[in-house]
Formats: structure tokens, C-alpha cells, sequence
């Protein structure tokens, strides 16, 4: 397993940057002609590219999307969800056992396929979807897999919003104790496409 690099100043810098300046550039007109549900309100958590039907931003802007340029990230048009918005859909809760304490929490957040649909996407059950943390961490997964188990975007770890610089804001994550073959592994080998402080989806096609 590749182990998580823990927050540096820098990468705290730039998640500040980037959550800022999307808000910044959707309240300057930034965003698309439609409404969405990140639109000049909160800044943007999640930001949701590649083969989407909706879009309530516009494309990459290098001098503003500091992180995402850094990270290769590219894309023509997106979907930015604030907080809200991620509360808004329907929420899920899972108790897996997680790896950095081995003890069971409460995770709450909407199922990662109805964050898609939210962004009009409905991927093959053979396409990927790339996960992007803002440390830097990356991990692919088949949408077969997503739906397979279940993943969420946690929000909320035991009850109160994870916050940026724990697992949060964003958590993408699923049961692994419910699912056999990913329960007789260790924990610390069940987690590997869960990327906790979660801001950036691309969805691939088949």
C-alpha cells in the first residue's frame, strides 16, 4: 500500500487557494449560462470533470486553479459542488473499521454514483473515474467497483463535518467490513482507492 503523505503548509496553501478562487471565479461570472449548485455562494468543494452533461464553471484557469495545474488537470468545463450541495443529496452512513485508528466510525456522506448523476454523468460499468486528494494522492476505480461497494463521499465523520487537515472536508470511501474479500485483508490494505481531502473527479468513458 502507498502510504499517505500527511498535509504539508504548501498543500494547505494551495486547497486554500483553489477552493477560493473557484468561488471567486463563479460569483465574477466564471461559471456557465446554467445554475448549478456551487454558483457564487460557498466555495467550491468538489469539482467534477471529464464526461459530465452538466457544468456550472467554466474551464481551467492555470493562474487561478493552482492545484489542479499542478496536478496535471485539465478540462474544458465542470460541475462544482460546495457543501451544500453535497448535504442536499441524499445521505448514506457507513461504519467501517478505518485504518489510521483500527477502531469503527460513523461515516456520512451521499453515495459517489448519485454525486455523478448530480453532474450528469452516467458512466459505463467498464469506465473510470480518477479521484484526486489535495495532497497529491490520485486513485483509479471502475465504475463497476463503485457501485459494486457502495462508495460514498463522506461529509461527516461521527456526526460533525470532517474538517481540512484531518480526512476532510471530502472523504471518498466505502464499508469494507460488509464485503468478505476486502475484510479478511488488513485494514491498512483496504483503503487504497479511498482518497480522504477529496476535491477533484474525473469521469472516464468505456
Amino acid at each position: 500500500m502507498m502510504k499517505r503523505r500527511f498535509f504539508t503548509a504548501a498543500a494547505l496553501g494551495g486547497a486554500a487557494l483553489s477552493l477560493g478562487t473557484q468561488a471567486q471565479g463563479q460569483a465574477s461570472g466564471h461559471a456557465m449560462g446554467r445554475a448549478g449548485p456551487a454558483r457564487g455562494r460557498t466555495p467550491a468543494l468538489l469539482t467534477v470533470t471529464g464526461a459530465i452533461g452538466a457544468s456550472n464553471r467554466g474551464p481551467l484557469d492555470p493562474g487561478l486553479d493552482q492545484m489542479m495545474a499542478k496536478q496535471k488537470i485539465l478540462f474544458d468545463r465542470a460541475q462544482a459542488f460546495d457543501f451544500a450541495a453535497l448535504v442536499a443529496l441524499p445521505a448514506v452512513t457507513i461504519q467501517p473499521t478505518v485504518e489510521y485508528d483500527l477502531r469503527v466510525h460513523r461515516l456520512t456522506g451521499p453515495l459517489l454514483s448519485d454525486v455523478l448523476k448530480a453532474a450528469g454523468a452516467s458512466p459505463a460499468e467498464g469506465a473510470e473515474l480518477k479521484m484526486h486528494a489535495v495532497d497529491g494522492y490520485t486513485a483509479v476505480i471502475r465504475m463497476s467497483d463503485v457501485r459494486r461497494y457502495r462508495f460514498i463521499v463522506a461529509t461527516h465523520l461521527d456526526g460533525q463535518p470532517m474538517p481540512l487537515g484531518g480526512l476532510g472536508p471530502l472523504w471518498a470511501v466505502y464499508d469494507a467490513d460488509r464485503f468478505p474479500e476486502m475484510a479478511a485483508r488488513k485494514v491498512t490494505e483496504r483503503f487504497t482507492q479511498c482518497p480522504w481531502a477529496l476535491y477533484h473527479l474525473e469521469v472516464g468513458r468505456a
